[in-house]
């Protein structure tokens, strides 16, 4: 018999989800991955979603409706607020909900309690889900090796790098055929020839609601070596258990976690300037403050509302963003010549 799907509204324990003979589905990624994505904003919009409310959320709740799921996990603390109400609008329609909380202030116990709770709703327990993150390493383990091939070998182009971490979240409902496909994509990376080099681009933030934007950082010749948010959903960190995971996991806690990851990663990358993508109506563009203080390397933000191609306006801030960097990289070179 087929698994049930079970939807939900970023990533949590996917685990647990597996464990009970459920099948996992980031609605981001129907929502985002759907041909008329932006007409499913437009549904939501016509059902009463206020027009200044993220694309995502509209999105999300298209993707409810429209898929016939009718269970999801709403993650109700640690990413955005509007999902509370989110949870309410569906609940109203028929959909059973389940709230998941990532306690803010990353409390060991409060989290463990939180999994349990999940595991119990699903009819499995923790030990189960242990069995599953181990079964899941080998396929972290490949992430990992696009990743390293995104800074180091210099092989996989950042977009690549982000359609693959970022269906690390649900593992495309099959962990087993999402496997097959990594390792189809890390053979024939295998014998590519390394990209061209070029200033070498950090994404933070959110992944993107727009398309295009990868392709206008190659073609103004830069390369996007980082990609925040998609490569924790990858879980990159390796961990103990369940709980210390999805501790490590820095999206859902407090912006200062997030900042401390991303100092060492660019540094270890050699990053040359970052791209802050912030979703319109999102309480996280008050976090840009603190990326610009607290990130000693040039910052381009740029922020999308609903899906479609990036903009005439922010491709051409792209592309000079990217040669401001290859100027700062040629004075560099001269001075050190000096």
């Amino acid at each position: 018999m087929e698994a049930l799907p079970v939807g939900f509204t970023t990533s949590i324990p996917v685990e647990i989800l597996l464990a009970a003979g459920r099948r996992p589905v980031d609605l981001n990624n129907v929502f985002i991955t759907d041909p008329q994505a932006a007409s499913w904003v437009e549904t939501a919009e016509v059902r009463g979603f206020p027009r200044n409310t993220c694309g995502w959320i509209k999105g999300i709740y298209t993707a409810v409706r429209s898929s016939g799921i009718r269970e999801i996990v709403a993650v109700t603390q640690g990413d955005c607020s509007n999902t509370h109400a989110l949870m309410e609008v569906l609940e109203e329609e028929g959909v059973r909900v389940f709230p998941f909380a990532y306690p803010y202030g990353r409390d060991r116990d409060l989290l463990r309690l939180q999994i349990r709770k999940m595991a119990a709703h699903f009819g499995t327990d923790t030990a189960a889900a242990e069995a599953v993150r181990e079964r899941l390493g080998p396929v972290r383990d490949k992430l990992r090796r696009i990743d390293l091939e995104t800074w180091q070998g210099g092989r996989v182009r950042g977009v690549e790098n982000h359609y693959y971490l970022v269906r690390s979240s649900d593992f495309g409902g099959d962990p087993d055929a999402f496997e097959d496909e990594l390792d189809r994509f890390l053979a024939e990376v295998g014998v590519r020839e390394p990209l061209p080099r070029g200033p070498r681009v950090a994404f933070i933030g959110v992944p993107p609601i727009v398309q295009g934007l990868y392709e206008a950082v190659e073609e103004a010749g830069g390369r996007v070596v980082f990609n925040e948010v998609q490569r924790q959903f990858s879980m990159p960190g390796g961990a103990a258990d369940l709980v210390e995971q999805y501790l490590a996991y820095t999206y859902p806690y407090s912006v200062t976690h997030r900042i401390r990851d991303i100092q060492e990663q660019v540094r270890l990358r050699g990053v040359d300037g970052i791209i802050h993508y912030v979703q319109a109506f999102c309480f996280r563009q008050i976090e840009d403050l603190l990326f610009r203080r607290r990130l000693d390397l040039p910052v381009l933000t740029l922020e999308g509302d609903k899906p479609g191609p990036l903009d005439r306006r922010s491709r051409i801030r792209v592309q000079a963003f990217v040669e401001m960097l290859q100027g700062r990289a040629s004075r560099a070179a001269a001075e050190a010549g000096t």
